[in-house]
């Protein structure tokens, strides 16, 4: 698709980039159904109305922590890696694309000043519980 961009790795999908240009009209899901994190992009014209409505409580097991990364001004380099550290690809994300980080690892290095609007699972445990760090 245009506008959309995947990252894989040994047959498995680490990560999904949608350029600010991305979609069609209507409603339209980039990340797989069995994802614990959906991302999507919803186009409608103005006078258009979603129905108001409460999502029903839901017992799910996550075991994987997936966020998504939208970049709101700036120029940011994002690598991602393999779970062995290994690097297996680069994408530029400038203002308006947003990529979901589905699996592996990642690091990000800003081209521009930057600003990022982050969402992923919580509760967030801080770094020493959270994350496994290493440097390149």
């Amino acid at each position: 698709m245009i506008g959309l961009e995947e990252v894989r790795y040994d047959g498995k999908l680490l990560a999904q980039v949608m350029r600010r240009h991305y979609g069609d009209k209507g409603i339209s899901f980039v990340t797989h159904a069995d994802e614990p994190l959906q991302m999507g992009v919803l186009i409608h014209p103005a006078g258009k109305r979603l129905a108001a409505h409460v999502h029903k409580e839901a017992r799910k097991v996550i075991t994987e922590v997936q966020e998504v990364l939208h970049i709101l001004y700036g120029t940011v380099r994002v690598d991602f890696y393999s779970e062995d550290q290994k690097l297996i690809d680069s994408k530029t994300l400038y203002c308006g694309d947003t990529v979901i980080l589905l699996r592996g690892g990642h690091g990000l290095s800003m081209l521009e000043d930057s600003k990022i609007m982050e969402v992923k699972q919580g509760p967030y445990r801080g770094v020493e519980e959270d994350k496994s760090v290493w440097e390149v």
